[in-house]
């Protein structure tokens, strides 16, 4: 147990550490930054490296919707959830004061604007002038959500290729952000969302229940879909 809440910790401190980091340190450089399209694959990236890395070791959740997903799903078991939600917080937040003492280091540290410090939002104009909802918001992060465990378990189904499941795993989370970050800055990841919200407190930690909520929602709905009406077995194979 011990050697799987290691790495859960180790994969939530690489997925915080990579791609909130690209998006405080290097999506707005002028004219050589990564944008939005380098932040969502960061956020891919991470996830992919570290399923390969250390996913055989404890099933490579690194976000507690994920966690609640696969328990409805009949993939994880109850008395691990509350461990795996406390090793990914602390593997997250660990990764945020990491940033947070990076950034403070250049002397720019400056959170008073709706998303900064790669924080979630919602009901807030930051990017083209759009402010999205908290109605909206809620229905993308859960939609988004659900649809991250209807892959998570279909590519980690006995049936399927496994050997590939972090590749879609990752990719499915580039796809992710390149539709939500506007909207919301992407969560789909309470422990994300809570890592920088502590750091900059303000409006993010005002509106961070709706990226637990709907995110965790999204997750069991998500998992139930695929064990009731997805799922296979083996007089089907046969």
């Amino acid at each position: 147990m011990i050697k799987k809440l290691l790495a859960e910790f180790f994969g939530t401190f690489w997925l915080v550490f990579g791609g909130c980091g690209s998006a405080v340190f290097a999506a707005g450089v002028p004219d050589i930054g990564i944008g939005l399209l380098g932040v969502s694959l960061a956020f891919g990236l991470t996830v992919l490296t570290m399923a390969y890395a250390v996913g055989h070791i404890s099933g490579g959740h690194f976000n507690p919707a994920v966690s609640f997903g696969l328990l409805a799903g009949g993939r994880f078991s109850a008395k691990e959830l509350v461990p795996y939600i406390g090793a990914q917080c602390l593997g997250a937040v660990t990764a945020a004061g990491c940033l947070y003492t990076i950034l403070n280091g250049a002397g720019t540290l400056d959170f008073s604007q709706p998303g900064a410090f790669a924080t979630n939002f919602y009901d807030v104009p930051v990017y083209n002038g759009k402010a999205f909802s908290m109605g909206s918001a809620f229905l993308a992060e859960f939609l988004l959500t659900a649809l991250f465990l209807i892959v998570i378990m279909g590519a980690t189904e006995k049936w399927a290729h496994s050997k590939f499941a972090g590749i879609a795993i990752g990719l499915v989370l580039t796809l992710i952000h390149l539709i939500s970050i506007p909207i919301t800055n992407t969560s789909v990841n309470p422990a994300r969302s809570l890592s920088q919200a502590v750091f900059t407190g303000g409006l993010a930690l005002s509106q961070l229940w709706l990226f637990w909520v709907a995110p965790i929602l999204g997750g069991i709905v998500g998992g139930l879909i695929y064990k009731f009406l997805l799922q296979r077995d083996s007089r089907e194979i046969s």
